[in-house]
């Protein structure tokens, strides 16, 4: 018998929060084995029903910390989805996986569906996992990664966003507290540099999970000439953005094709309705973004957390 498609569609009537009593079953049994559930057809009033509905599965939802790409929150533990040109694809990834903490659950709300594009690409990172070189994927595994960020100067986020705080001693407790290195920069500017796991193990299922955003940071995800001229400019220690093996070793252009044509592999995606909800085990799937046109409002709330500073 194949396995059910991903996501599992689940489609009801009356308010959303109903579906958590009515369905809480079915909802967790999904997430444990598929991985991500679309809730469908279920009268949602108001961000705060959305809301309601995300903190009603017994976790009090996240703020949104150390974030790498830009958010609004719109309402407590309730986020505008990642403020990211509308002609630009956001590639798969796992919620905050160029961390050392994480949330295990997130939650999306299409408020208003994109008339032209805007769909939620998703992947399974079991699946990434096994579909990979093993002698890649051992290398990635046994090395580590090491993110380098360089905040603020109109090249990235400023790190007063990133950190909710002006405050630099609130930034260097959080830095210690989640074993991220940091350094002031003379022009007041921040740089901070964090060893993260590359793979991972579920800790419910048990299973291993690609999981980290090398494809991402790494010098090239830019085209080719945001990369030229970023290099000429800064150089390579001032980059926005980076990623190096976990010994600072780099990591290889070909290695990083190479995920990411597992990942275009593993890709599947649904186009969005008004009113629909999506669940998702952070660990087990991916998630991201295709280009779009027209009005699109997706918010975002996430639950608890998880990871490497953390008990299970």
């Amino acid at each position: 018998m194949p396995a059910p498609a991903l996501p599992v569609l689940l489609e009801g009537s009356g308010p959303l929060i109903a579906a958590i009593e009515a369905r809480d079953s079915e909802i967790r049994d999904a997430l444990g084995t598929v991985g991500g559930v679309l809730l469908r057809g279920y009268s949602v009033e108001s961000v705060e029903a959305f809301r309601a509905f995300a903190a009603g599965f017994g976790h009090p939802l996240l703020s949104y910390e150390f974030g790498s790409t830009p958010r609004s929150k719109v309402e407590g533990g309730v986020y505008s989805s990642t403020e990211y040109p509308a002609h630009r694809e956001i590639p798969l990834h796992n919620e905050q996986s160029y961390t050392r903490d994480w949330p295990l659950r997130i939650w999306f709300h299409c408020v208003t569906a994109s008339p032209e594009g805007g769909a939620t690409p998703l992947a399974d990172s079991r699946a990434i996992y096994r579909a990979l070189d093993p002698a890649l994927r051992d290398k990635f595994a046994q090395k580590g990664l090491r993110y380098v960020r360089n905040f603020g100067n109109g090249l990235d986020l400023p790190w007063t966003k990133v950190f909710n705080t002006d405050d630099r001693a609130a930034v260097e407790t959080y830095c210690r507290d989640h074993a991220i290195d940091f350094t002031w920069k003379e022009d007041g500017e921040l740089r901070t540099s964090q060893l993260c796991q590359a793979v991972a193990k579920h800790p419910r299922t048990g299973e291993d999970v690609w999981f980290n955003q090398a494809h991402l940071f790494h010098v090239s995800a830019l085209d080719e000439v945001e990369r030229e001229v970023l290099l000429d400019t800064v150089g390579e220690d001032e980059l926005p953005r980076n990623v190096y093996f976990g010994d600072g070793s780099p990591i290889p252009d070909d290695d990083l094709d190479a995920v990411r044509a597992v990942l275009k592999a593993e890709k599947v995606s649904f186009p969005w309705q008004a009113g629909d909800v999506l669940m998702l085990d952070n660990m087990l799937i991916m998630h991201g973004r295709e280009p779009y046109a027209g009005p699109r409002k997706v918010v975002v709330a996430m639950a608890e957390a998880h990871g490497m500073n953390r008990a299970a």
